[in-house]
């Protein structure tokens, strides 16, 4: 007969590890978006309108 007891640890486990890695990952890449240089932003005019041009 199954084990069901043991499926159920080793499921568990595995989706654990899967999450702590998934939230490392997230911790990381929220890291480098903190750390990153501001951005340069330019603001454009709009088009001419036709008594302008």
């Amino acid at each position: 007969m199954a084990d069901y007891q043991e499926m159920y640890i080793r499921m568990f486990q595995a989706a654990t590890q899967a999450i702590e890695i998934l939230q490392k990952a997230q911790q990381d890449c929220e890291e480098l978006y903190i750390s990153a240089p501001e951005p340069e932003l330019t603001v454009f005019q709009g088009r001419p309108s036709e008594t302008e041009r």
